[in-house]
């Protein structure tokens, strides 16, 4: 003999909604939320790349000591090794960058990025014969590194340095490249005084006489 239950009373109907629309309101919010998850995960290294320069850490480009000024003797060219501000203790050796400092005159310096400007061979400083030479494709550069022959459009990179307390610093944590700050001797024509800028492209100098000794920074 089946019996039939009674119909639940108005104050029981009125309970059993208040829990459905609780549990659908507990699953719709963990929905949302395993999807706000996944869309962060996804859009996270989207919005990193756009922001980076604006994220960009303040050690990234700073000023390092690489000497004193004593050490770089007049019309010499020293090879240096200075530590990346940007690095990690993982990094090792690999943080460990090398460059030329160039003393022209007591009190006048230049420190040129090792990386040809034509496809980054690191280059050779020759005493003998007073030339960066690249092993890779023949590039080849006066002391002042500005080109002299080969593939390079252009003369050697530079950092932008300054003198302090009897030190010379360097403005490290990036290689000088034409998308950033690089500092390099203006086309002979150039107004003078010269001012590094922020360049994008090479342009070549117009022709002012026989030779291949000027750099192309445009």
């Amino acid at each position: 003999m089946d019996e039939k239950l009674p119909p639940p009373s108005p104050q029981q109907e009125a309970t059993l909604e208040r829990e459905r629309q609780s549990r659908r309101t507990f699953l719709m919010n963990v929905g949302i939320a395993l999807n706000a998850a996944v869309a962060a995960v996804i859009a996270t290294p989207v919005v990193v790349y756009l922001l980076g320069p604006v994220l960009r850490r303040s050690e990234y480009r700073s000023w390092i000591a690489i000497g004193n000024i004593s050490d770089f003797p007049p019309r010499e060219t020293k090879l240096v090794k200075f530590r990346n501000p940007y690095t990690d203790p993982s990094d090792g050796a690999t943080g460990d960058i090398p460059a030329y400092v160039r003393c022209s005159e007591p009190g006048s310096f230049t420190v040129f990025a090792i990386n040809c400007a034509h496809l980054g061979c690191p280059v050779r400083w020759f005493a003998e014969s007073q030339l960066f030479m690249c092993p890779c494709h023949g590039g080849v550069y006066y002391a002042d590194g500005s080109r002299a022959s080969g593939p390079p459009e252009r003369g050697l990179f530079t950092y932008e340095h300054r003198i302090e307390s009897g030190k010379l610093f360097i403005k490290a944590g990036q290689l000088p490249t034409l998308s950033n700050q690089a500092v390099s001797r203006p086309c002979p024509s150039a107004t003078m005084p010269y001012q590094p800028t922020l360049v994008s492209r090479i342009s070549p100098c117009p022709p002012a006489e026989p030779g291949t000794h000027a750099s192309t920074i445009g």
